[in-house]
Order: structure tokens, then sequence, then C-alpha cells
């Protein structure tokens, strides 16, 4: 199988790692220009979905081909609002998803890595 990386963090990750059929993006935090988004969970969910996107876009897939994800959130008390934001990005057929509360750094309330597949070719 053939790996193939794309995009460069500021720490030792790749943003996104096509293998095979399967693209795998590293954890999206609500982060822009180096500053952490303000607006609480709803504003900072909506930050990590659009990283993703984002993400997804280089390697040309988009928020339909996501099959799983995987979430961190600071306070299981934001589960709520989190949901909300996080069913607008996928209306129909939602991915497999599991979602956990832990600490974060900084100010940061929320992180989602994706797995996408999309067959090459």
């Amino acid at each position: 199988m053939m790996k193939k990386v794309f995009g460069k963090a500021a720490v030792p990750l790749s943003m996104a790692v096509r293998a095979g059929d399967y693209v795998y993006v590293s954890g999206q935090v609500p982060v822009v220009d180096g500053v952490v988004v303000e607006g609480g969970i709803v504003a900072q969910t909506a930050a990590v979905l659009d990283h993703v996107t984002a993400v997804l876009k280089t390697v040309g897939c988009e928020m339909s081909d996501v099959v799983k994800t995987f979430a961190i959130l600071t306070d299981a008390g934001n589960f709520e609002e989190f949901n909300k934001v996080y069913a607008t990005y996928f209306p129909v057929a939602p991915p497999a998803r599991t979602t956990i509360e832990a600490g974060l750094m900084a100010d940061i309330m929320v992180e989602i890595e994706a797995i996408a597949y999309k067959p090459i070719g």
C-alpha cells in the first residue's frame, strides 16, 4: 500500500495521510492564525469542522466521505451544543463517532480527527 502525506504543521505530524482508499485527518483544533477561537464551544466546534473540511478538500474529499470521527471535549456539559453544530456538518448519514472528555491545551474546548473513505481513481 502506498502512503501519501498532505500538509505540514508546526509540530511533527501530517495534516492528512492517504493510505489506499482511506484518508486520515489529524486532530484539528480551533486555532486560526495562531490564536484560539473565542466564542465558546459553538464557535470552536465550527472552526474545528471548518478545518476538517479544508484538509479534506486538499486531498479531494468532502465531509460526505467521512466514515468515522473521534472528538475530544474538555467538558461533557458542552455535549448538547457540540452536537447541534456537528449535525450541521453531517446533515445526512453522519459518520460513526467516538466522543470523550479529556483535558486539552490552553483554552481549546474541542479537537476532532476524521477518517474518510474515497476510492482512488
